[in-house]
């Protein structure tokens, strides 16, 4: 009797290859994107990170600011000082009404080493998009001294402001007089409107009804 000898095939087949091949290419893919994806989500979650900590640093500048306004007024390039403790609209500091300004207490000098006043004048105003805090070495300012200045927060589109004066929030301030708190309103290209309300340590409501009484 015969038998027909028979030879064992191993190894894969061109079909089996391809589906090997394909299926490594899905996985891969599939791990990339994945992978793309946490650093994309960490990237985005930097950048907001980065972007809230400018605003609130900013925040907190402007209330060391305003909590230490003092009860003076200013001079920009020489210019007569008036009865106003807070000015919104000038040219030294920017050409617009999209500012504010006024002097504040607390510049630290210790023992008045340094040849200037422990009191400084500061503004805050929009320029291309950017809030920017300004002083002048000297409180008041003579011609053609250009400010310091110090971006705060980009990607701004509008400015506002609003004062409390006797119970109520306006858009003017009251000559000679400090508001009790002050509202400043930012349009952000990104975060949308966003509000902070400021106190400020000048006159209680009893000292401006009297006043007004008088």
């Amino acid at each position: 009797m015969r038998y027909a000898s028979q030879k064992t095939q191993i190894g894969f087949t061109l079909l089996e290859v391809l589906v090997s091949v394909a299926i490594f290419a899905l996985i891969s893919l599939a791990s990339f994107s994945l992978f793309d994806g946490v650093l994309k989500s960490e990237a985005v979650s930097k950048a907001q990170m980065t972007r809230l900590n400018e605003v609130q640093r900013a925040w907190m500048i402007i209330e060391r600011d305003i909590l230490q306004i003092a009860h003076r007024s200013m001079r920009i390039e020489g210019e007569a000082a008036d009865k106003n403790f807070i000015r919104t609209s000038f040219d030294g500091y920017a050409s617009s009404d999209n500012a504010l300004a006024f002097v504040r207490y607390g510049w630290t000098n210790p023992g008045l080493l340094i040849p200037r006043s422990d009191m400084q004048s500061v503004a805050y105003r929009l320029d291309d998009k950017q809030l920017q805090r300004l002083h002048f070495n000297f409180v008041d300012s003579v011609v053609g001294e250009e400010p310091k200045i110090r971006p705060l927060i980009s990607g701004v589109e509008r400015i506002s402001f609003e004062f409390y004066y006797q119970k109520k929030w306006q858009k003017t301030i009251e000559e000679g007089r400090l508001p009790l708190a002050i509202s400043i309103i930012l349009d952000t290209e990104d975060l949308g409107v966003l509000t902070r309300k400021f106190l400020v340590a000048g006159e209680s409501e009893a000292t401006q009804t009297e006043t007004r009484r008088l």
